[in-house]
């Protein structure tokens, strides 16, 4: 945890917070998602969270248990369908505009520069992505914006008075996924290198985090870091109460979510590190970069910000770490979003000036500089919501798939359970009762879960992820086994004995997203007990 000097004498105080035009913002951004939350339809990862919040465990092989709950939750209170699912998510986003208005103000933004983050952070396109869908990321992002927030008034007013509120959002970020450690340790390094250093500062006084003062401050910044540890000790204390079930969860079963981890670096390493880069711009906007990068060189080189001067530093340092371990591109973008937020006072300068500059030369030359940021932004809407949103008719979707395929992701479904059952009534009447159907993954099997149902299905099985903890079919399925895998899965299929292929998967639009072309087969049985051969059947990948 960060250890910070006292508070110092005399704080500058933070400009009114522009509360009515971030809501609005905010209001308009709820509003776009929830128009379109129904349009496509269940992405492959929402899938599995139902299921798994139908088997709430303080833990899974994958992840902790906050993002199934808060699934299981949304859908209890608003029903079991995309719009009602994703109440919760966009309901993260929202926040997630908030706090990125905040951050602003706490670097000194007035409120036009607060409305100019809310707005650049409702348009970008991880904010789109991650209101939109249900997933650990969404609430992941939310968790480290509300942290830096946290921190930030830490450092800034060096009011040990945050340590609890820090170590209350860690430990409950560290619920929905451990990646928040990056976050931690990369700000308490920053905090070693660059400051605010207990000595660099001799208070006479305390100050609260609204920037009047607080009584009982020592006169010596010389033993206020001694005087901190203890409230950094506590924070730390109190993330790890919270988180302790599922630590408990996680050594029980070995900590799979290592395992998991690894085999992402395996998988997706060489591609993530390649990548990396470019999508440091592209994962919000090539537009808003000029956002984030004034927000790095402000937060750096203004002595009056000085004091959240360890954000410059905990970027880059995560970035080196992300890189280093093969992670996904977006993981460090939470940070990203902090330069922007400590960006758009020097932009709407930079457009303040050009106004004051073109009265005297011309009532339109005035006008120019605030009609490209408005232009910057209304490109940046329009781009990063045929990008991330369900716009586009899934028949066009195959351009824009090939750049997220999330988007994809969220089609075809139906259609997939509708040829498992036509390949299902192939089976005898009399064997079905003995009969299993297995899946490659969790999508699939998430899949006939929701609408297997309305055909007559049985509960699907699957080895992947902790689908394969929720245990084998009994031995007694002793009948056919039908199968859903990708065509390049041959470790699969060999398990089984006299395969056929019944079917073969269409979306029925020509997109080409990971089922599409996916093999149904209906096999004799199986090469063994399913008890004996379930660890056999387990996947991470």
């Amino acid at each position: 945890m960060l250890v910070m000097p006292e508070p110092r004498a005399a704080l500058r105080p933070l400009p009114p917070f522009a509360a009515g035009p971030v809501a609005a913002v905010a209001a308009v951004y709820a509003a776009v998602l929830t128009a379109l939350s129904g349009r496509y339809g269940f992405h492959r990862d929402e899938l599995y969270f139902l299921q798994a919040g139908h088997h709430l465990a303080w833990g899974y092989v994958d992840q902790p248990p906050l993002t199934p709950l808060l699934a299981r939750v949304s859908t209890a209170v608003f029903g079991t369908s995309p719009m009602g699912l994703r109440v919760v998510a966009t309901a993260a986003g929202v926040l997630i505009v908030l706090t990125v208005a905040l951050l602003a103000r706490e670097t000194g933004a007035g409120r036009p520069a607060q409305l100019l983050a809310a707005a650049a952070t409702a348009v970008s396109s991880m904010v789109l992505m991650s209101g939109h869908l249900v997933s650990t990321a969404t609430f992941d992002l939310l968790a480290w914006l509300v942290i830096c927030l946290l921190a930030a008034r830490l450092l800034r007013t060096g009011d040990r008075r945050w340590y609890p509120a820090i170590g209350a959002a860690t430990g409950i970020a560290l619920l929905n996924k451990d990646l928040v450690l990056l976050l931690i340790a990369s700000l308490a390094a920053g905090v070693l290198l660059v400051g605010p250093r207990p000595a660099a500062v001799r208070p006479d006084a305390g100050a609260s985090a609204s920037g009047t003062p607080a009584s009982g401050a020592p006169a010596s910044g010389a033993s206020a870091a001694p005087r901190s540890w203890p409230w950094a000790a506590g924070a730390v204390l109190l993330a790890l109460l919270i988180v302790a079930p599922n630590l408990w969860w996680q050594a029980r079963h070995g900590w799979p979510q290592l395992t998991v981890a690894s085999g992402i670096d395996r998988k997706d390493g060489m591609l993530n590190r390649a990548t990396f880069v470019p999508f440091q711009f592209v994962y919000l906007a090539p537009t808003l970069a000029p956002l984030w990068i004034a927000g790095w060189l402000r937060l750096w080189r203004d002595p009056d910000l000085r004091r959240l001067r360890a954000f410059t530093v905990a970027y880059p340092l995560a970035c080196v770490v992300v890189l280093a371990t093969g992670g996904k591109c977006y993981y460090v973008l939470p940070l990203l979003l902090v330069l922007l937020a400590a960006g758009t006072e020097p932009v709407i300068g930079w457009a303040a000036r050009g106004r004051g500059r073109g009265r005297g030369r011309g009532r339109g030359r005035g006008r120019t500089r605030p009609a490209i940021l408005a232009a910057g932004l209304l490109v940046t809407a329009v781009i990063d919501g045929v990008a991330t949103l369900p716009i586009l008719p899934p028949s066009s979707l195959s351009a824009v798939n090939g750049v997220n395929k999330e988007q994809g992701e969220q089609v075809g479904w139906p259609k997939l359970v509708a040829a498992v059952a036509g390949a299902w009534q192939t089976i005898p009447a009399d064997q079905r009762l003995r009969a299993v159907i297995l899946t490659q993954n969790y999508g699939e099997a998430g899949a006939i879960a929701m609408y297997g149902p309305g055909y007559g299905l049985p509960e699907p099985y699957s080895g992947h992820m902790s689908y394969h903890d929720w245990g084998p079919p009994p031995d007694s399925a002793n009948g056919p086994v039908l199968l859903v895998f990708f065509p390049d899965n041959k470790i699969l299929p060999s398990e089984f004995t006299g395969c056929r292929l019944a079917a073969t998967v269409d979306d029925g639009v020509g997109l080409s997203n990971d089922e599409q072309g996916a093999r149904i087969q209906v096999c004799a049985g199986l090469r063994g007990t399913w008890s004996d051969r379930w660890s056999a059947l387990r996947s991470y990948y």
